[in-house]
C-alpha cells in the first residue's frame, strides 16, 4: 500500500497543473466560447469550439496539454517555465480567437448585433492566471520578475484590444458607445477609493500603534471596528444619509465643500470606516511579531521608545502593515461600486445601468475594471510587502 502511494506521488508530481490543465479542456469542450445575439436586449445563440477560430483553439488545447504534461514531469525550473508561458498565452490566445470570431460574424450580421465573450472563455481567463500564479510560486521569482509577469500578463490582452483585433466584440463596442462615461466614472471611482483609504491609512496606523501600546483600549477598538463590518454596506450608506444632510444645513460651509446626505461624502466616510480594521489589526500584528531580542538591542544603544518604533519596530513589521493596506485598498475598491447607489458615481454606475438594461456587455463594461484593478492592487502590494523582507534579510 505505502508502495503504490509512493508510486503515485512519484509519477504525479504537481496535481495542481493536472487539475488546471484538465479544466481549460473540459470547458472547451463543454461550454460556449462565444455568445452571439441581434442586439443587446434579447439572448442569442452559443458558439461552440468547433466555430471558433482553429487557430486560437489549437494554441489553447495545447496550452492546456503542456499543463497537463507538465504535472508528470520532474518540476524543473523548465517545465515551470512552460507553464507560466501557457497561462500567459491562454487568455490572449483566446482574446485573439474571441476577435476574430466577433469580425466573422459581424460581417454576417446587423451593425446592432452583439458577440460577447463566452463561460469557456472566463474559464480560460481564470484558469490560466492561476497557472500563472502556481509557475511563479514555484520558481520563487524575485520581486522584480514578478512585476514583469504580471506586466506581459496585463500588457498581452491590452495590446490586441489596442491593435483593434477586438473591436466587434459586444463590451468593446459598448465601450466606444460610452467613452466619455466611461472616463468620467473610472476617475470618480478611484476618487472614492482615494477619498476612503488615505485617511483609513492616516487614522489606522496611529490607532493600531496606540492600539499596540495599550492592550485596554486594543479590545474595544477591534471590536468596534469588527462591529462596523457586519453591516451592510447599503445599510451604512443609509444610516449616514440624515446625519450628515443635517450637518450641511447647519453647517453651510460643509455643504459647499461638497459634504451631503447623498454622493461622495456619505460613500467616502462609510468605506474609509470598512477600511479601518485591516489597516489598525495589521499594524498590532506587525508590530507584536518584533522580535523582542532587537527592541532589547536597541534600548542598550540609547535608543529612546520613540526612536526604537522609528527605526526597528515599524520597519520590522511593515511587511504585514502593507498587507493590511492591500486588504482595505481592494476591499474598497469593490464596495465602491455600490456607492453608485446613493450618487457617488464610480464603475458601479456603468454596472447597474447595465443591469437595469438586462445588457450584458454594458455591466461587464462596469465590472471587468473593478476586478482588473483589485487583482493589479493585489500583486503590487504583495511585491512591495516582499521587497523590505529582501532589504532587511
Amino acid at each position: 500500500m505505502a508502495d503504490s502511494r509512493g508510486a503515485r506521488r512519484r509519477i504525479v508530481r504537481n496535481p495542481v497543473f493536472l487539475t488546471l490543465g484538465a479544466g481549460i479542456l473540459i470547458a472547451l469542450f463543454s461550454l460556449p466560447l462565444l455568445g452571439h445575439a441581434p442586439n443587446r436586449l434579447v439572448n442569442g445563440r452559443s458558439i461552440g469550439l468547433e466555430e471558433f477560430p482553429a487557430a486560437a483553439s489549437a494554441i489553447l488545447i495545447v496550452a492546456a496539454l503542456v499543463t497537463c504534461a507538465a504535472t508528470f514531469l520532474p518540476q524543473r525550473r523548465s517545465v515551470l517555465a512552460s507553464v507560466l508561458v501557457a497561462g500567459l498565452v491562454a487568455p490572449s490566445a483566446y482574446l485573439w480567437g474571441a476577435g476574430i470570431g466577433a469580425e466573422q460574424l459581424e460581417h454576417a450580421s446587423s451593425p446592432i448585433a452583439r458577440t460577447s465573450l463566452g463561460a469557456a472563455g472566463w474559464v480560460a481567463f481564470l484558469i490560466g492566471y492561476l497557472m500563472i500564479g502556481e509557475a511563479v510560486r514555484r520558481l520563487e521569482l524575485a520581486p522584480i520578475w514578478r512585476l514583469a509577469v504580471l506586466l506581459v500578463a496585463i500588457g498581452l490582452p491590452a495590446l490586441l484590444a489596442a491593435s483593434g483585433r477586438l473591436d466587434d466584440l459586444a463590451i468593446l463596442k459598448e465601450f466606444r458607445s460610452n467613452r466619455d462615461l466611461f472616463v468620467q466614472s473610472l476617475a470618480q471611482h478611484g476618487t472614492i477609493v482615494l477619498a476612503s483609504v488615505v485617511p483609513a491609512i492616516v487614522i489606522g496606523i496611529p490607532l493600531g500603534l496606540v492600539s499596540y501600546r495599550s492592550k485596554r483600549i486594543r479590545g474595544p477598538l477591534l471590536g468596534a471596528l469588527g462591529l462596523i463590518q457586519t453591516i451592510p454596506s447599503i445599510a451604512l450608506f443609509g444610516l449616514l444619509i440624515a446625519p450628515l444632510s443635517a450637518l450641511s444645513e447647519a453647517f453651510p460651509w460643509l455643504a459647499a465643500i461638497g459634504v451631503h446626505g447623498i454622493g461622495l461624502a456619505p460613500a467616502a466616510l462609510a468605506l474609509m470606516l470598512y477600511a479601518l480594521l485591516p489597516i489598525v489589526r495589521n499594524t498590532v500584528e506587525g508590530l507584536a511579531q518584533v522580535s523582542p531580542s532587537a527592541v532589547d538591542a536597541a534600548t542598550g544603544m540609547g535608543l529612546s521608545r520613540w526612536q526604537i518604533l522609528a527605526r526597528i519596530e515599524v520597519p520590522l513589521a511593515l511587511p504585514v502593515i502593507l498587507s493590511g493596506v492591500r486588504i482595505s485598498l481592494v476591499q474598497t475598491i469593490g464596495l465602491a461600486a455600490v456607492a453608485a447607489l446613493i450618487g457617488a458615481g464610480g464603475l458601479g454606475s456603468i454596472m447597474f445601468q447595465g443591469l437595469f438594461a438586462s445588457a450584458g456587455a454594458l455591466i461587464l463594461l462596469g465590472v471587468a475594471p473593478i476586478v482588473a484593478l483589485a487583482i493589479a492592487v493585489d500583486i503590487l502590494f504583495r511585491l512591495l510587502a516582499a521587497l523590505p523582507r529582501r532589504i532587511v534579510a
